[in-house]
């Protein structure tokens, strides 16, 4: 089960308002399923809709990962007027992008007094599976 301590958490949903109404994106590192390092990329495509990751930020993240022995274990996304639930835009990318192995964090702020944050395993077949996680 993946451990994410609380301050990515509140790093998450910190991302997520300051990038409202856009969607805004990162990606979670660490070893033996519990995050080290949370890595702000920025949204090369900015919209309330999508989110694409600046391939050069992604690329940088997931070097430095590499000289930490890390792995990459969660993408994560915002939706800020809408569930936190993938989307079928944001399945077709997980599916296309062959990048099946992390888990995906949705960060809602429909409830923009109450953040929501779930994770869900996206299958080859485009099945969306909710995953639990902790917080510590």
């Amino acid at each position: 089960m993946l451990r994410i301590g609380k301050k990515f958490a509140d790093e998450m949903i910190a991302h997520t308002r300051e990038e409202d109404p856009d969607e805004c994106c990162g990606i979670l590192s660490g070893a033996d399923d519990s995050v080290a390092k949370l890595y702000r990329i920025k949204n090369a495509t900015p919209s309330p809709y999508r989110y694409s990751m600046e391939p050069q930020e992604f690329l940088e993240a997931m070097l430095d990962s590499e000289r930490n022995d890390w792995e990459m274990l969660a993408f994560y996304h915002s939706h800020t007027h809408s569930p936190a639930y993938p989307s079928q835009t944001d399945v077709r990318l997980a599916v296309d992008s062959w990048m099946l192995d992390v888990l995906y964090i949705l960060v809602s702020l429909e409830d923009k007094e109450a953040p929501q944050i779930r994770a869900f395993q996206i299958t080859e077949d485009g099945e969306i599976v909710e995953q639990q996680f902790e917080l510590t």
